[in-house]
């Protein structure tokens, strides 16, 4: 579940600067925002040519979607799921100065048992598996609460590891009772379809310029997302409570694509996986069950 980032320092290793659609763009017109931009999911359809679901955020469950969108079409998933986090039904405070924390609890982060996550989880990976291309690389990202479980699940669907990738928060949720360490990183797991696998893309400059003593090393340190770049709803409070920073999606996108390649997120949450894939030259498809969610995409592509 991700997210964006205007105000983009040009001085950043790799940066690269916003693209407009349009002509001589190489990028289709007319896609920028709005209804044009949302595909609403019919129950009724069978399947979806790639020209349709192309640059678009279907509306639907991923479960209904996934299976509709034309098999071997992408070139690379990002899989942002729910952490479950098996938080208390209750009120959460501060011990010291007794404000309430501001924690995943949407309705989206909860499960009967692990056993349903797994379901979940596994039943994702399945349908995003069928669409990868031969070549084509997925990305999983979690927390301590389900990166372990997800990893078990993707060697048994026969996904190949490539690689975990460690990202340091460099301003973490601060730790306020003090009675386990600060939780300051989040892991990604990158993966192929399957062990033998060759010639998967790997932009190993774009990694050195990302990794920590430029040596393509699998430590990223970067904040979360915070100030402008967090999308807000009506109130001013958070529209997305797990939006990720577009700098780390540029860093996803950047080592493991080319121009012009095709990026899956089937639970895109706020759409920054599509918002950073349109800046960097690469097509996406995007897929989100909140209507919420959907309308926050809307404002930030317009």
């Amino acid at each position: 579940m991700a997210v964006p980032k205007d105000g983009r320092q040009p001085s950043q290793p790799g940066r690269q600067d916003v693209v407009p659609y349009g002509p001589g763009t190489g990028l289709p017109a007319g896609n920028a925002g709005g209804e044009e931009l949302v595909l609403a999911d019919d129950p009724g359809r069978k399947n979806y040519t790639l020209s349709e679901v192309l640059d678009k955020v279907i509306l639907g469950d991923a479960l209904e979607v996934l299976p509709k969108i034309p098999e071997a079409s992408v070139d690379m998933v990002f899989l942002d799921p729910p952490y479950f986090l098996q938080l208390p039904k209750k009120e959460l405070r501060r011990w010291t100065v007794k404000t309430v924390v501001e924690g995943v609890n949407d309705a989206w982060d909860r499960f009967v048992s692990f056993e349903a996550y797994d379901a979940f989880i596994g039943r994702l990976l399945s349908l995003a598996k069928r669409v990868m291309k031969p070549r084509a690389t997925i990305w999983a990202i979690a927390t301590y609460h389900s990166i372990f479980r997800i990893g078990r699940l993707m060697q048994d669907l026969g996904f190949w590891i490539l690689n975990d990738v460690l990202w340091v928060k460099s301003n973490p949720m601060p730790n306020w009772l003090g009675v386990r360490f600060t939780n300051a990183t989040e892991t990604l797991i990158w993966a192929v379809g399957d062990r033998r696998v060759k010639g998967y893309t790997f932009n190993r400059e774009a990694a050195r310029e990302f990794g920590m003593g430029k040596i393509g090393a699998n430590v990223w340190i970067l904040p979360i997302c915070t100030g402008a770049e967090r999308l807000k709803d009506e109130q001013g409070k958070k529209l997305h409570s797990t939006q990720k920073p577009a700098e780390l999606l540029r860093r996803v996108i950047l080592t493991s694509t080319h121009e012009g390649d095709v990026v899956l997120d089937p639970v895109a949450g706020v759409g920054t996986t599509g918002y950073v894939a349109r800046q960097l030259r690469r097509r996406f498809i995007m897929v989100e069950i909140n209507r919420r969610y959907v309308e926050g995409i809307k404002r930030r592509f317009s």
